[in-house]
């Protein structure tokens, strides 16, 4: 959930989908379409198109980045250029760090794989060990479930 709290812009939630109509972003960041049209023609990233001649959808992280255009117009002031600067200095700022956060985030993801993974083995174990208990149906039981239901009764009209 993508929230931006300001005095221009009502706070924003975006559901949890992956994948949106232009109406739909349209709706949510309060928006009209020709407004998101002309956003597309600046970022060109914006947006996918599903197949020749179709509609364009939009992926969760191009919503969350329509509502970071809006806020920077509308509340930080800036231009259209100036959003796309800022935009590009901050997705290379965290392609400068791309490398230390896979280093730190594959160091501690293989720690916790294999963490998870003893966990089950001692699973396994625990079920291995486990005597099997065979299933008792008891006879009153059976009989009821082996009886045929009683007819219905036609009603005359």
């Amino acid at each position: 959930m993508l929230v931006y709290f300001s005095r221009v812009l009502p706070e924003i939630e975006i559901p949890n989908r992956a994948l949106f109509k232009a109406s739909e972003v349209c709706d949510l960041i309060k928006l009209q379409p020709y407004v998101l049209r002309s956003w597309e023609v600046e970022f060109p990233g914006l947006g996918v198109a599903k197949a020749a001649g179709s509609a364009r959808v939009y992926r969760r992280a191009d919503v969350e980045q329509v509502a970071r255009i809006k806020h920077l117009l509308l509340v930080e002031g800036l231009t259209l250029a100036g959003a796309r600067r800022k935009l590009e200095e901050e997705s290379a700022t965290l392609l400068i760090d791309a490398p230390q956060i896979d280093e730190s985030l594959g160091r501690n993801a293989r720690e916790r794989l294999t963490a998870v993974k003893q966990g089950l083995r001692s699973i396994l174990v625990l079920l291995g060990s486990a005597p099997k208990r065979a299933r008792v149906v008891s006879a009153s039981r059976g009989k009821a479930a082996r009886r045929k239901p009683a007819p219905t009764r036609r009603r005359r009209t």
